[in-house]
């Protein structure tokens, strides 16, 4: 029980103190995704520069659990390689579907781990996604805006 305390703590405290909470002027994709069965809303600017992600700034409304997700992803993913950070999005998508029955890998996941007790409870798995979706989307976008130079 004293590891789901301090899996609440850490998602509180992402929720309360989030980690890149304002959108950078500039950026090389910017998505807006909805949760359309909660209201949930997250804005989300990336910069990959040299298959790096440099920069994940966001804005948005919600619940603790799409805020503090989206918190702990750009904490997370900034400074990784596109391909590190697609297995840490494969893997944090993995942990939201398994409805429980896989852990995680704390090594891999990091804070986003606390998150793991939210697959259980399939309304709340979209909230906890929400910022992810929106990092996969801007990541497309980024890279194919590179791509076309």
């Amino acid at each position: 029980m004293e590891l789901d305390n301090l899996y609440q703590e850490v998602i509180l405290d992402h929720y309360k103190r989030p980690q890149n909470k304002k959108l950078a002027t500039t950026f090389d994709a910017q998505v807006h995704h909805v949760n359309p069965s909660c209201g949930d809303e997250i804005d989300l600017n990336l910069v990959i520069k040299n298959e790096i992600v440099t920069s994940i700034t966001w804005d948005g409304v919600g619940c603790s659990i799409s805020q503090a997700s989206v918190s702990i992803l750009t904490d997370l993913l900034v400074g990784k390689s596109i391909t590190e950070a697609y297995a840490i999005y494969d893997n944090f998508v993995a942990l939201m579907q398994s409805k429980g029955a896989i852990k995680g890998d704390e090594s891999v996941l990091e804070d986003a781990i606390a998150l793991a007790g939210v697959s259980k409870y399939p309304a709340r798995i979209k909230c906890a996604l929400l910022g992810w979706m929106a990092f996969k989307d801007a990541s497309v976008q980024a890279q194919a805006k590179s791509e076309l130079g």
